[in-house]
């Protein structure tokens, strides 16, 4: 792949299990996007925020796993607030197959391996 796409995935630290899903998903399939992991543990803190704003500024679009743990998540809503800041394209996946979350300003749809290829290719 000669000029791989970077993609920065925003999740709720409690869907880190499904964040690793897709990191899997990605890297058992003809991938066509590079993966890049800003996940964190620790408060959030400005020097976090700034690390986060280079990394999405660095990408080439932003996919957000959306559910239930989403609606409470403030690092993920900044994620995605900074995303928009940026004017990244936004791809919104549920997360889990039984949880249909609505979050304002962003349209959600079924996480599949086409939905999400189909997205890398068009940005």
């Amino acid at each position: 792949m000669a000029n791989p796409k970077v993609i920065f995935v925003a999740f709720a630290i409690e869907d880190e299990r499904q964040r690793d899903f897709l990191k899997g998903q990605s890297l058992n399939t003809q991938c066509p996007f590079e993966y890049v992991d800003m996940s964190v543990k620790e408060a959030y803190s400005s020097e976090w925020k700034e690390r986060v704003r280079t990394r999405i500024r660095r990408s080439d679009g932003v996919i957000a796993l959306v559910s239930r743990n989403s609606l409470n998540s403030s690092g993920q809503k900044w994620e995605l607030q900074c995303a928009r800041g940026e004017t990244k394209p936004i791809l919104g996946i549920w997360a889990y197959t039984h949880d249909r979350t609505y979050l304002p300003d962003l349209a959600t749809i079924p996480w599949t391996w086409e939905t999400i290829g189909r997205f890398i290719n068009d940005i």
